[in-house]
Formats: C-alpha cells, sequence, structure tokens
C-alpha cells in the first residue's frame, strides 16, 4: 500500500494506485466504490469481478467525504482487518471439539456493531462459527473487533457468495438449518439439540424469502410490547443461548 494513501478510518484505501496493488497483493476486501466506469478504473472493476469482490457506484461528494480532503481519484475499497476462514474451518473447529455443529448464519447483518456484538455472543455461547455474505453485510473491521471484545480472535468466520447455496451445502451435510423470524415454533419449545445453524436475517428486512424457504424450520420469539422486533444481535443472543441451554440439559 502507498505511504500517506489511505483515509484516517484504516479500513479504506483511496486512490487508484493504491486500489490496484492492493487487487494485485489478493488484499482481502469487502466492496469497492467508484464513482465512474472510465480509463483505469475499468481494470480496477474487471480486477474486482474476477475476484468476487462487489463493486458499487457511488457520488463523488460521498468519496469525498471518505477520503477527508485526500484525492481518492474517484475510487476507494473497504478492505477487512481480519481474515476470513471457510465454511470447512468452521465445521473443523466443530469436530476438533468433539461437538455437533453450531453454526451462525447472518443474512445482511449491515452495522458493524451488531456483527461484533453477534460474534462476542456466538464465543460465550459456544458456536464454532459465523457465515456471513460478501454482499450487503459489514465486513470483519476495526469497529466489528472492537464490539466483539476480542471474540474475533477465537470465532471463525466465513465469507460466502451466495448463503442460500450455503445453507443447501449445510444441509447436505446433515445439519438442520434454523430460520429466526415471525410466525414460527416459539423457540424454546423447538428441538435445537444436535447438528444446527440458525439464520439471523437483516435488522431492517429479516431474512430474505429465497434464504427463508432453504430452512427446514422457523423459530420464532414471543412479542408482548408495543414494537414488533428486537434488535438483530439481541435476537441471536437469545436464540443462541437457548441452544446452548438445551445442549447442557
Amino acid at each position: 500500500m502507498t505511504k500517506g494513501a489511505k483515509d484516517t478510518n484504516t479500513n479504506i484505501i483511496i486512490g487508484r494506485n493504491p486500489v490496484t496493488e492492493a487487487l494485485k497483493a489478493g488484499r482481502t476486501m469487502d466492496r469497492i466504490l467508484v464513482a465512474s466506469e472510465d480509463g483505469s478504473m475499468k481494470v480496477i472493476i474487471a480486477k474486482a469481478r474476477e475476484r468476487g469482490i462487489p463493486v458499487m457506484k457511488t457520488e463523488r461528494a460521498t468519496l469525498d467525504r471518505m477520503a477527508g480532503g485526500k484525492p481518492h481519484q474517484g475510487v476507494a475499497a473497504y478492505v477487512s482487518s481480519y481474515s476470513y476462514s471457510t465454511v470447512d474451518d468452521i465445521l473443523r473447529a466443530a469436530a476438533d471439539r468433539g461437538e455437533d455443529p453450531f453454526i451462525v448464519v447472518l443474512d445482511g447483518i449491515e452495522d458493524p456493531h451488531n456483527l461484533g456484538a453477534i460474534i462476542r455472543t456466538a464465543d460465550c455461547a459456544g458456536a464454532h462459527g459465523v457465515i456471513i455474505p460478501k454482499r450487503y453485510s459489514a465486513g470483519l473491521t476495526d469497529t466489528v473487533a472492537k464490539a466483539s471484545a476480542g471474540a474475533i480472535e477465537y470465532v471463525p468466520v466465513a465469507r460466502v457468495t451466495n448463503i442460500a447455496q450455503t445453507i443447501e451445502a449445510l444441509k447436505e451435510k446433515g445439519i438442520w438449518v434454523a430460520a429466526c423470524d415471525m410466525d414460527g415454533e416459539l423457540y424454546t419449545r423447538q428441538d435445537l439439540r444436535g447438528k444446527l445453524a440458525v439464520v439471523i436475517g437483516s435488522e431492517g428486512f429479516g431474512i430474505s424469502r429465497l434464504v427463508k424457504e432453504k430452512c427446514d424450520f422457523t423459530v420464532s420469539m414471543p412479542m408482548r410490547g408495543h414494537v414488533n422486533s428486537l434488535n438483530a444481535s439481541n435476537a441471536a443472543c437469545c436464540v443462541m443461548y437457548e441452544v446452548r441451554r438445551q445442549r447442557d440439559l
């Protein structure tokens, strides 16, 4: 990375040459924002797509704010501070502990504080790993690490291209998949033992229709107040600890 080429946010690289070199070096990126698709930008976009990195069109004013007054040349990349694991790594972690897999699948958690809190709970509740999508999701940034209170160092996080396809692959391995959503069986009455993956939806939209259709069953929490849903990290905490409770019986 070229000295002085990044924003004061250590998870952002700005400028065409720095972003190009980071792509060449194989740096893990969450997404790239571009203001145009001309000239050398075409090379950046092509390299990003070869690696499956999302490229999003944005306004120059947005890049101006991200760059904090530094020259960005119409491009910025969000990079990860921490390396990702694979789904196989998560399954291996369960096998190494001699336990049935317990996996948390996140369908589009965009708030880094929520992601960090979920990773923290996953560690405390004994989950073997977390799966997130490449698109429309927070990545493993310093903010996530801080919110996780250090749990990011112990919980494998896999980033996949397609959550629905990943669920299908988990089911082929004998893992039951539970959606945490409305209109399901009360979560404390559902058998959550054995090989299990729990799916938590995004903050604003919940679980996508296709992902929910891939799940084996749905669990819900009782809502007795004036609002009809919990914060995503709170919902994840409730369900994860019910899994933990049932496993410890």
